[in-house]
């Protein structure tokens, strides 16, 4: 592959995402077996990695998307603005947040109480990349793909202003472009 603009290094490959999503595939299967499971993915980010996550899912399930952000640009606001809501009525059933990055963890933190207030069973993340550096909230996923250290990812879905989500890995983006 030729070197793509702004692309700093390669951090996880295409090859090291599809097994990331195989082993959480086999784990999410063997643990919601049985249950009323309804993945509910972050849009946008995360819908690349619900994607690929779901072929790997093996036990009965239904998915759904939510929209909100706590981001401008690079930064987070420290506001959570819900843009799109669920279709499916998340009452009675065992929900996973599907993302695409655990960071601040506050988005996180206001949907999983969005989701409690709605009668959920029960409710457990599952993110692709947890980054801790930047914790803000008191939330930890329940399934991670990998933990990456403090840099600005794109790609697999993760863009900076809408750009770079299909990058078919996950790179940092080089200082210079934000």
């Amino acid at each position: 592959m030729k070197p793509i603009e702004g692309v700093e290094e390669v951090l996880i490959s295409e090859e090291e995402l599809q097994d990331i999503c195989k082993k959480l595939g086999a784990q999410i299967s063997k643990d919601y077996e049985g249950k009323n499971l309804l993945l509910v993915s972050v849009l946008k980010g995360a819908v690349v990695f619900m994607s690929d996550l779901l072929k790997n899912i093996e036990c009965d399930c239904k998915i759904d998307f939510m929209a909100v952000s706590s981001y401008s640009g690079t930064k987070t606001t420290g506001v959570v603005k819900f843009k799109k809501d669920l279709d499916l009525d998340p009452d009675g059933c065992d929900i996973l947040i599907v993302e695409d990055i655990l960071d601040s963890g506050i988005t996180l933190s206001y949907l999983k109480k969005v989701l409690a207030d709605r009668n959920a069973k029960s409710i457990k993340i599952c993110t692709l990349l947890d980054k801790p550096a930047n914790r803000k909230a008191d939330i930890k996923a329940d399934y991670v793909g990998k933990v990456i250290p403090d840099a600005f990812v794109i790609g697999y879905g993760l863009d900076y202003n809408e750009h770079y989500r299909n990058l078919p890995f996950v790179g940092v983006l080089s200082p210079k472009y934000y």
